[in-house]
């Protein structure tokens, strides 16, 4: 059956700010979904999603959603309710895409993971520079084994902006700082690019306006390193931080060493958009591919395409909770 034939999968949007908005705009394009309906407290976002989506409805939260009989539902929230809004809906029957992260802890990633197995329902998480065709790129040269033996990785998130809403600054609310906004990128594309190693230590330094962080419960890292070492002996060292005096905007990298070669993510010329891929050969670098920015919606998009497709639960969710559990242990948890 055609995309144009099959019956549209109803999706509702719980949270349509801008980065709602986005996703909720790239999802419609596959044609596989319709918006249903959408949930914000805040006017002039529900206003402009429905420029976006005319015929849907605008519901009071998650409980108006779920009265709806909906395929899908994308949520946008803030981070503390991720997990609960999460399991809810799998509890009804209802997919799940959800911004990052899935949850403040392993322990809450573990049970969205199991409630979407639990309901055989799709659950998807916005990680998406793993759909940048950079890294997918780099990815594939791994794979391959073009890199050789994979020695270590530097990933690196610097922001030269900050959060613009109160809730990140508090860790019971948000989770953690940058390492939870940021740095869930960071260890997402590191295991993800090395095929899920499994990760034998974890040493990390939080800091919070300048000294160091003793209690990751009590305040919100503005800067952060972590290494990992896997159990073959590759490091990975990730690096992230709020507000960082970069020179630019953003400083946004994955370099990856290999005993035959190296490959790198990189921003340009600190956009939080325009991304290169390199292969580094000794002394000198090829580019891979051409510059890109339009890929942030990818991740939407390919979930939007798996629900259009029936899909149930997929086993690769339970990746998420690795990630998570990197999280757990960079914040001594």
């Amino acid at each position: 059956m055609s995309g144009e034939q099959r019956m549209k999968k109803r999706v509702g949007f719980l949270g349509v700010g801008w980065i709602g908005r986005h996703r909720m705009e790239k999802m419609l394009d596959t044609g596989l979904i319709e918006a249903v309906a959408i949930a914000d407290p805040g006017e002039e976002s529900r206003d402009q999603a429905l420029r976006l989506a005319e015929d849907a409805t605008v519901v009071d939260g998650l409980d108006g959603l779920l009265g709806l009989e909906l395929d899908g539902i994308v949520i946008a929230s803030p981070s503390a309710l991720h997990a609960e809004q999460s399991i809810a809906a799998l509890n009804a029957g209802v997919g799940v895409f959800c911004q990052k992260p899935l949850g403040r802890t392993a322990a809450e990633v573990e049970a969205v993971i199991a409630a979407a197995r639990r309901a055989d329902k799709l659950l998807g998480v916005d990680l998406s520079y793993r759909f940048t065709g950079a890294m997918q790129a780099i990815r594939d040269l791994i794979a391959r084994g073009e890199l050789g033996t994979i020695v270590g990785a530097d990933l690196v998130f610097h922001n030269a902006y900050g959060p613009d809403k109160d809730w990140f600054y508090d860790p019971a609310q948000s989770g953690g700082g940058c390492v939870m906004d940021l740095g869930v990128h960071l260890v997402d594309l590191g295991l993800w690019a090395l095929d899920w190693p499994e990760i034998a230590s974890v040493d990390s330094a939080l800091v919070a306006q300048g000294k160091p962080l003793t209690d990751p419960s009590g305040a919100c890292e503005d800067y952060a390193v972590a290494t990992l070492r896997t159990a073959e002996g590759t490091i990975l060292r990730v690096a992230c931080s709020w507000r960082l005096p970069a020179g630019q905007e953003a400083v946004i990298s994955a370099h990856f060493y290999g005993t035959d070669g190296g490959a790198a993510l990189h921003n340009v010329d600190g956009s939080f958009y325009d991304f290169e891929a390199s292969r580094m050969h000794g002394t000198w670098t090829e580019k891979l591919g051409h510059r890109e920015d339009d890929w942030g919606g990818r991740a939407a998009a390919d979930w939007a395409r798996r629900l259009g497709d029936g899909e149930g639960f997929d086993p690769e969710a339970e990746r998420l909770a690795d990630v998570a559990r990197v999280l757990d242990r960079i914040y001594s948890r």
